[in-house]
């Protein structure tokens, strides 16, 4: 295009509209207005169908452009919807009363003798004053600029007032001008037509009206043409207001960051502002007095790898790697660099500021001064470190009571797994002490100041064991009020214990193979999931290689729990240890109640070596307890009836039967054993074929003196 021409869009048409001279182009390209404003000149240019020109609204306001020619052709072509469109899409950066004036004259070119205005209500919706009147006499509007609306003020008060057009064909006649008729006659005013503007939410925002000097009644076409003018207008000023409110929030804005940032300033604890990841943005006062860096430096550089302690950013990326991509407020303690060289330990709390779509825009982060608790904490530590190890070689590992050989080889298996992060899967009856083999794995683990964290599987609910584990969300069943977190976040950095895991559902089996092979846990009700650091201990009386062939046990799961088994032997094969455990449990029960005894009956100590103990530990904890209750005197014992029931007899009638039972069951372990080839575990193996759990046939098979590997030998040959 030339430069004496400008192309302007009314419509999705194209129009070239020429300037006299190349130099009118010039004079508008260097206007004072925006670029916005400058097209919205091209808009506000209108057609006459009664002169076929183009012609400028306002030439006062716009005094560069001035009547320009056009082809009578082009102006009969461009029809007045065009023209209003144009106007809805390109009148948006002239000023508000230039806008209002133009649709005035474009309404005014479609009638002669036709006089147009539009009021403005004011903020207090009570009262209008104009905003454009071009040509209405200046007489009547210094007369009606400000009157109040009402359900008798002319036209436009009258609209204004009920929300809906108000057509006066004839002012002498109409009772809604009874207060104003005078002036309007006397201004030759005899007909007025209004219409509300609406704003997009329902609002009125002012009139648009058109005047007559003689007595008019509207036709359809003259409404469609208020109705589209009305909306113009409306456009107009909701766009002028939308601006103006704009404006001032943005200096109320920019007024109330700076008391905002004064305020922070003057706060004693450090307060700072970061990008979304984690770069640092502001800083307050107090933390640049604490480093020495100055506000020119932080906004200039990143420098958290000059404020923090690298270890400590090293360490926090390392554990929580997604914490800026989470959404989600977080805490961490870190070493700040204090501007003498020295640091200071700090706990952060980092909160976010989201966007409407979720987005972080800004954290905001505080941080409060710990190193005095940090020191103490690290003080008691040492100092708990060192009487542990104390206590460690003072007692037989802690609760755990003995001396035997069977003993002796399970603490040794406990000495060597504790410092790794494998899991350890510990096998043995009820009452053997698998949850005493477990603290001690987790007291001399890495793990030790950590919490430990411990669940029976068998004693939660099927419905419950996996909000018990993993927690769950608030909503995510009928009584879940609020979030819960389950054992498993409970115990994050330490240890958990799973006693009878063999008793858990299959598909927490699923989820509990998740949390071994991903590290992390999903909450029951949420879809996001939640890295943990735990090591898993666990436990169980059953044979889970039975369970696995008989389909109820995962063999995956399995293959993960049995890193590293350890086997706890039954009471009946630690005979050794009952005096130790008699002497610990009476000295331990005795306190408690208070009572001191002297010596232990004889005969009592004969029948606990002799009795079988089913119950193993647990069972001889619970006849001591009871017996420390009832005894009288210094002297303990126990009344053999107690262990009567179940106590194997060394003479009369029955000892024959009983080594009858003794032959016929070694004969049927043996059988067993020959037919799975010395196997004892396994779907083939002798425990199957008996029906009993391995480590119970394990038992029988040492208390019979039988020797299994033989019978491997018999398979191979």
């Amino acid at each position: 295009m030339s430069a004496n021409s400008v192309l302007c869009r009314f419509s999705d048409r194209s129009c070239s509209i020429s300037f006299r001279q190349a130099s009118d182009a010039r004079e508008l390209r260097s206007t004072s207005w925006p670029v916005k404003c400058r097209t919205s000149v091209c808009a506000i240019l209108l057609a006459s169908r009664l002169t076929g020109r183009w012609f400028m609204a306002n030439p006062k306001g716009s005094p560069n452009l001035q009547a320009l020619p056009t082809s009578p052709s082009l102006a009969q072509t461009l029809p007045s919807e065009d023209v209003l469109d144009a106007l809805k899409m390109i009148l948006l950066g002239a000023p508000l009363n230039e806008v209002l004036t133009t649709i005035t004259r474009l309404i005014e070119a479609h009638s002669e003798g036709m006089l147009c205005s539009i009021f403005l209500l004011d903020e207090d919706g009570l009262h209008l004053h104009y905003g454009a009147a071009p040509n209405l006499p200046e007489a009547y509007r210094a007369a009606t600029d400000g009157v109040r609306i009402g359900p008798n003020v002319g036209s436009c008060g009258t609209a204004a007032y009920l929300r809906q057009p108000v057509f006066v064909s004839d002012i002498a006649s109409d009772p809604r001008w009874v207060n104003f008729r005078d002036l309007a006659l006397q201004n030759g005013l005899r007909a007025a037509w209004s219409t509300p503007i609406m704003s997009h939410n329902g609002k009125v925002l002012g009139t648009f009206c058109m005047w007559y000097g003689e007595v008019r009644y509207p036709g359809p076409a003259e409404i469609q043409l208020m109705d589209n003018a009305g909306r113009i207008a409306g456009i107009a000023i909701e766009r002028d207001r939308s601006q103006t409110a704009l404006t001032r929030a943005f200096e109320q804005i920019e007024k109330s960051e700076a008391q905002l940032r004064h305020i922070v300033d003057a706060i004693p604890q450090m307060i700072a502002v970061l990008n979304p990841d984690g770069s640092v943005l502001y800083m307050n006062q107090t933390l640049l007095d604490y480093t020495g860096l100055t506000i020119e430096e932080v906004m200039a550089m990143d420098v958290r790898d000059r404020a923090f302690n690298p270890e400590d950013l090293a360490r926090n990326r390392a554990e929580h790697p997604e914490s800026f991509s989470r959404h989600v407020p977080f805490q961490n303690e870190k070493r700040i660099l204090r501007k003498d060289g020295q640091y200071r330990w700090f706990l952060a709390h980092y909160n976010p500021l989201l966007d409407e779509q979720g987005r972080v825009i800004r954290w905001y982060a505080t941080g409060i001064d710990i190193d005095d608790r940090v020191r103490a904490e690290e003080r008691t530590r040492n100092e708990n470190l060192a009487l542990r190890e104390q206590i460690d070689r003072d007692s037989m590992f802690e609760d755990i009571v003995g001396s035997s050989e069977a003993l002796r080889k399970v603490l040794r298996q406990v000495s060597k797994v504790a410092s790794s992060d494998s899991t350890v899967l510990i096998l043995g009856e009820t009452g053997t002490g698998k949850e005493l083999i477990a603290r001690a794995i987790h007291r001399r683990s890495k793990r030790a100041e950590r919490a430990f964290i411990g669940v029976n599987c068998a004693a939660i609910p099927a419905s419950l064991i996996a909000s018990e584990l993993f927690g769950h969300e608030k909503g995510a069943f009928t009584g879940a009020t609020q979030r819960r977190l389950g054992r498993f976040e409970s115990a994050n950095g330490g240890t958990i214990f799973l006693d009878e895991v063999g008793d858990l559902p299959t598909d927490v089996q699923i989820a509990l193979l998740r949390v071994l092979q991903e590290r992390e846990i999903e909450r029951v009700g949420s879809d996001r999931p939640t890295p943990i650091n735990v090591r898993v201990l666990s436990a169980t009386h059953r044979d889970l290689n039975t369970l696995v062939a008989e389909g109820k046990f995962r063999q995956d799961l399995l293959y993960r729990l049995n890193v590293v088994p350890i086997e706890m032997p039954s009471l009946r094969e630690r005979a050794a240890d009952i005096p130790l455990l008699v002497d610990y449990f009476i000295d331990r029960f005795g306190k408690k109640a208070g009572k001191k005894f002297r010596r232990i009956d004889k005969r009592t100590l004969k029948l606990f070596q002799a009795y079988d103990w089913p119950g193993n530990i647990r069972e001889l904890q619970n006849v001591i307890e009871r017996a420390v209750i009832l005894s009288d005197g210094d002297t303990f014992s126990v009344d053999e009836t107690w262990l009567k029931w179940q106590a194997p007899q060394s003479a009369g009638p029955t000892a024959g039967l009983n080594r009858a039972l003794q032959r016929q069951e070694k004969e049927m372990i043996e059988a067993a054993l020959t037919e799975s080839g010395g196997r004892v575990s396994g779907p083939a193996g002798a425990a199957t074929k008996l029906g009993i759990p391995r480590p119970t046939l394990d038992a029988k098979i040492r208390r019979l003196g039988i020797n299994k590997y033989r019978f491997k030998a018999q398979r191979s040959n």
